[in-house]
């Protein structure tokens, strides 16, 4: 309690040196305000403002911010324009300072044979979003989705060895967090800690983090969060663009490659299409002492789409295949619990392995294929209809260490089969109301692939999810108000055999879920938003039948076919405070779960002819979650600034009064960017993570040291003509090779992470 007081005096102190005290002469009144697009609610810079009583007028600067001074008390009429966007003309009542926020809404323009046409699907949310732009995108390529968003404060990840990364969002991952992948939620086998999302980075041109419980736009699996992973726009008019892409990184020799090309059709105005792949590969990790083993990775992806986009109508198909190998290290599967105890109090594999690119068992093998059909339709009252239909097919093979022919065979051999529908209507802007109403469907299907040798970790299941929400949104100048309320209905049904009979099982779980939110702008500089929603997850069926030997994790794991739904709420309140020089965002959160489900260690052991292995059970109990974002930007010099990026978090079992495992401990990094035209942007940045001191009873070995990582990049255009450019960059990640373990790392009780690494990129776009 004397933390949250002392965060909400820091708030209080935080408002009062930002806020500026408020004239009263009558001619002396500011106008100040924000444009931004209707749809995504992104800010729209160069937007021209003016007041024709006055003559005055202003331009909208990056942030979408303008500011009048010195108008005078009374009533007039403010014109706002911006080329691709309906011109607006509003009332303007000035007796007061004023502050508010001006909503364009996109349109077809026609000049010069250019055409825009504008449609965007975003979500439209008083939850914080943060984002991963072009630029910082092309800065991290050739990095998988999890480590790609550690860039962003209060997300990072969950760890197998050092190619299996999965996104942690304040605490939350797996089935708690949900990914859209161009659009659509992204359904694998997410269940499992070692089942990294399948998810090209390279498609993307915008990689966005909400993190508040979205469960009412999305569903259950949105409780903690929502990845949004998006592609460019496909074009609408004739002309061919592209980029090739080359990244080389000296730890593990790791390579990748990646292409696209999109364009238009001369005559076939609001035609467009787009073609992309990439490849990566890599051979065994190298720690600053030693190698790997069985550490290497291949991946190859393809995606392509075409759509046809009018004022009216817009329609696209996207089609996209994933596929990976992955490595896992050797000795992570031991063969009794005294070889396990001996490798963990040893600290680092008893092998020597030298480097390669062979890939062994244990390994995994993954291809996941998503097909995409959507379309919008714009009625003549300016509301909009959309339809969504998507099919995805995912296929995940583990292999583990066997005798004889049972060695090229797969002990888990999973084949999941999804189907979505969504249908929404967004009805038209009236006064100062908007909002959208919308059903969603999804069926499911798994099925275990016969002849792995052994018992089904997870059973078949049929699974079917319907669900209808309603959202509204009330804006008045500085002040924004959001709602909305949301039913799911699911039914499962599973079956598996055991000892030659059939178990059959079905579950039927039902929850309303709703959230109120805010946002108010007390002047251009400074935005407060506050977001109070509930949320709710069924058990997953690996929580409820998990019945054997996790192969991936090398561990036993023990469902509960009586395990509840997890009800939560969670309040987010985030203050954001931009000018010329400083651009700071704090955000605080509390998230409480009834019956929140955990693996937790029996402290038993399972021995078999293939080994000894530790025994987890699937529990709930009651948890809380607080913590603290901050991520700030400062402009020392016209080119020179520093930042700070920081997180921290709290969790604690409220029935045992304990401490719940695999919560990330805190972290800051801090950092110089210099940046010229000449010279290009450098960057040097140093990330501490402190000791999780915060741990559970039982744990195989106490909680890693903390440890210091600095990292240095340059990042410039080596050639830039009139339709083409080349742009480089070089990284060095872990500068002095230090020797380190993080406690998110499922293989941190007997190996180090990953040691320097240099990284070349080349991108060119034509």
């Amino acid at each position: 309690m004397i933390k949250m007081l002392q965060l909400q005096a820091f708030i209080l102190f935080f408002l009062a040196i930002c806020h500026p005290a408020f004239s009263q002469d009558k001619c002396a009144f500011d106008v100040k305000g924000k444009v931004v697009d209707r749809e995504s609610q992104e800010p729209i810079e160069g937007a021209y403002i003016w007041i024709k009583e006055l003559e005055k007028g202003a331009i909208t600067n990056q942030n979408g911010n303008f500011h009048l001074e010195d108008v005078c008390e009374g009533h007039y009429g403010i014109s706002v324009e911006f080329l691709g966007y309906s011109s607006q003309l509003l009332q303007l009542n000035v007796h007061d300072h004023v502050n508010m926020t001006i909503r364009l809404v996109s349109k077809e323009y026609l000049i010069d044979g250019v055409e825009i046409i504008g449609h965007k699907n975003a979500v439209n949310t008083l939850n914080g979003i943060t984002h991963l732009g072009k630029d910082i995108l092309d800065e991290n390529r050739g990095k998988n989705l999890g480590e790609t968003l550690k860039e962003l404060p209060g997300v990072t990840t969950f760890t197998t060895g050092a190619n299996i990364s999965k996104p942690v969002i304040h605490g939350m991952h797996s089935n708690r967090i949900m990914i859209l992948n161009n659009e659509v939620r992204q359904e694998g086998q997410q269940w499992g800690g070692e089942h990294a999302p399948e998810v090209d980075p390279f498609l993307a041109e915008d990689i966005s983090v909400v993190k508040g419980a979205e469960t009412v736009r999305f569903g259950p699996e949105a409780m903690g969060g929502v990845i949004l992973v998006s592609p460019p726009k496909l074009p609408v008019s004739a002309g061919t663009t592209g980029s090739a892409t080359l990244v080389g990184g000296t730890n593990g020799w790791n390579g990748a490659a990646a292409f696209s090309l999109e364009s238009g059709l001369k005559n076939l105005h609001g035609f467009g299409y787009r073609v992309q792949a990439s490849s990566r590969n890599g051979g065994n990790i190298k720690t600053p002492e030693y190698y790997q083993d069985n550490t290497g990775m291949r991946e190859l992806n393809f995606s392509g789409a075409i759509g046809y986009n009018t004022k009216e109508l817009g329609m696209e198909l996207f089609y996209s295949r994933f596929a990976t190998t992955i490595g896992i290290l050797s000795d992570s599967h031991t063969g009794n619990s005294s070889d396990l105890a001996e490798l963990i109090a040893n600290g680092r594999p008893f092998s020597n392995p030298d480097f390669t690119y062979t890939i062994e068992n244990p390994r995994q093998e993954v291809v996941h294929q998503l097909l995409k059909a959507k379309g919008h339709y714009h009625l003549n009252n300016d509301g909009v209809i959309n339809i969504k239909y998507a099919f995805q097919q995912n296929n995940r093979q583990e292999y583990d260490v066997r005798r004889g022919a049972l060695n090229d065979r797969a002990a888990l051999d999973l084949e999941l089969f999804t189907n979505t529908l969504d249908l929404s209507y967004e009805h038209p802007s009236s006064k100062n109301w908007n909002g959208s109403i919308g059903v969603s469907a999804l069926q499911q299907a798994n099925n275990n692939i016969p002849g792995t040798g052994v018992t089904p970790l997870i059973p078949n299941y049929d699974m079917v999810n319907l669900g209808a929400f309603l959202i509204e949104k009330y804006t008045n100048g500085p002040l924004e108000l959001e709602g909305g309320a949301r039913y799911d209905y699911r039914y499962v049904d599973a079956a598996r055999y055991n000892q030659g009979e059939l178990n059959e099982q079905d579950f039927t779980f039902r929850n309303f879920t709703a959230f109120l939110g805010a946002g108010y702008s007390l002047d251009k500089n400074l935005l407060l938003t506050t977001n109070l929603g509930s949320a709710w997850r069924p058990p997953n069926i690996n929580e409820q039948f998990s019945q054997g030997l996790h192969h991936g994790a090398a561990a036993v794991e023990i469902g509960d076919p009586n395990l509840v739904s997890e009800q939560a709420i969670k309040w987010v309140n985030t203050v954001n405070f931009s000018n010329d020089k400083v651009n700071a965002e704090l955000s605080g959160y509390y998230h409480k779960i009834n019956n929140y489900i955990y693996l937790n260690p029996t402290g038993e052991e399972y021995v078999s002819l293939r080994g000894t292995f530790n025994v987890y059970e699937y529990l709930q109990t009651d948890a809380s979650f607080w913590g603290i974002d901050l991520s700030t930007d400062y402009r020392l010099l016209p080119s020179l600034s520093w930042f700070i990026k920081g997180s921290m978090i709290r969790a604690k079992n409220l029935t045992e009064q304990t401490y719940l495992p695999f919560i990330p401990a805190d972290r800051l990094e801090t950092g110089l960017v210099y940046q010229t035209d000449k010279i290009g942007k450098l960057e040097l940045s140093n990330l501490s993570v402190f000791k999780q001191r915060r741990e559970p009873d039982f744990d195989l070995a106490p909680a890693p040291v903390g440890y210091n990582l600095w990292s240095a990049s340059i990042n410039r255009t080596l050639l830039e003509k009139e339709k083409s450019n080349l742009k480089g960059s070089l990284t060095v990640n872990n500068i002095f090779n230090t020797e380190y373990k993080d406690y998110m790392n499922r293989f941190r009780y007997f190996t180090h992470e990953m040691g320097r690494n240099i990284t070349l990129r080349l991108k060119y776009e034509f």
